[in-house]
């Protein structure tokens, strides 16, 4: 077999090595390294993973590259698992207004917040939604994100939601990252149903959901359970509704108050529970006996200076396997870098180095239901593979605040070299 790209003497290889499930407990720890580790690639799949030098039935042609990996850290794509991708305006405005003290949840009921983004997001066109979702999905790619998911939430009706959907599966068949996409036309209650939040959800349920599976739009469905957004009851019900129509249950759970979204996660055995703040000992056991992924945004956390963050160490000790996002969108974490979430991950969730690649590697794609394909570096397996210009994976971690990718290979496909995408696509 010929080999079109070769990775060699790489300093740390992180295959993550293991059964494609999520990884809990110690396990987080084990990320398969190996040094002076080597990849073969042919098409868009791996076919060789290991040290020293490549076996003689690999071929090398002339027109093979060569990379040289010394001093460099290799790893699986990153995946982002929890994402609002594809919106319309910005809401710099909002900054004032917390450093005033203004909480989240007054923001929103002063008609900010998400609502703010709703109205901008049904002025925009496709095509201005799609260009502002371009432009995110290529700085991304060049912090090292080949797989990511994209929430709708931004419409609040049937037109926009499917708009915000559309746009997603567009860009997921033009750009070479990877787009998930999810439903969640529960993100908020729209002000025309603040005084009969009932009727809203019932057209979530009759007109939105059956609507977005008809196009199949989106593989899963999310709502924000929270306290002045939707009760458990009306969570379940929705989330019930779309498992009837295909879409897989996810749930942003327990993120400023415990109102019990994780139990009701475990409950309905969504793929995950997302930001989990608040969230109760007794959610964790229940999230962890069921198998629910927490996906956690520190990002956030520290965006809205609550100085309250998810207890990640609690969760990793009582076998709830943990992935990690930036949570992406134009209020509460208006960033594309998951680096960054990684370093809060790890400085004030306590999470170590391996840790943290395993949370944003094969956990982050078993919550997306894509851990056959991504998530580890293993012969078969789909060539999204990042070069990080370090020589180990503590170096990533310790020095933050800067892009530490070097090169993005893509579907078998150098598309980011010295940090930055190659051309257009």
């Amino acid at each position: 077999m010929k080999a079109d790209i070769v990775i060699e003497n790489i300093s740390q290889l992180v295959t993550m090595e293991g059964p494609d499930r999520p990884r809990i407990k110690e396990e987080m720890k084990n990320i398969g390294l190996i040094e002076n580790g080597i990849v073969a690639i042919a098409g868009d799949k791996i076919i060789f993973v290991g040290e020293g030098k490549i076996p003689s039935y690999i071929e090398i042609g002339k027109e093979t590259i060569i990379i040289d990996g010394a001093g460099k850290t290799v790893t699986p794509g990153l995946v982002d698992p929890h994402t609002h991708l594809v919106h319309g305006g910005s809401r710099e405005n909002e900054l004032a207004m917390k450093l005033n003290g203004m909480k989240y949840l007054d923001i929103l009921k002063a008609g900010g917040g998400i609502l703010s983004t709703v109205k901008a997001t049904q002025n925009a066109s496709f095509e201005e939604l799609y260009k502002k979702a371009e432009k995110s999905l290529n700085t991304m790619l060049e912090f090292g994100i080949t797989t990511v998911e994209a929430k709708s939430g931004y419409g609040l009706n049937t037109e926009t939601e499917l708009k915000q959907l559309r746009v997603a599966k567009e860009l997921n068949e033009k750009h070479p990252v990877d787009i998930v996409s999810t439903f969640m036309g529960a993100h908020a209650v729209p002000k025309e149903y603040k005084d009969n939040p009932e009727k809203f959800v019932e057209i979530i349920i009759n007109d939105m959901i059956p609507k977005v599976a008809e196009e199949r739009l989106a593989e899963f469905c999310d709502v924000f359970c929270e306290e002045g957004v939707f009760t458990v009851d009306q969570t379940r019900r929705i989330l019930n509704a779309a498992r009837e129509h295909g879409m897989l249950p996810k749930v942003h759970a327990d993120e400023i108050e415990p109102l019990g979204g994780a139990e009701l996660a475990a409950e309905v055995e969504a793929v995950s529970a997302d930001h989990l703040v608040a969230a109760s000992e007794a959610g964790m056991k229940m999230m962890a006996e069921k198998g629910v992924i927490a996906d956690l945004l520190p990002a956030t956390s520290f965006n809205l200076a609550s100085g309250k963050f998810a207890d990640a160490r609690k969760m990793i000790e009582l076998g709830v396997p943990v992935a990690l996002s930036t949570d992406y969108n134009p209020g509460s974490s208006p960033t594309e870098n998951l680096q960054l979430a990684m370093y809060f991950a790890s400085l004030i969730l306590r999470m170590t180095p391996e840790e943290v690649f395993t949370a944003v590697t094969i956990n982050s794609a078993c919550s997306l239901r894509k851990e056959k394909a991504i998530g580890s570096i293993r012969k078969g397996k789909k060539a999204d593979i990042i070069i990080f210009d370090s020589p180990n994976i503590n170096y990533i971690i310790y020095h933050f605040g800067i892009n530490h990718v070097d090169m993005v290979v893509k579907n078998g496909k150098i598309v980011v070299e010295k940090g930055r995408k190659k051309g257009a696509f």
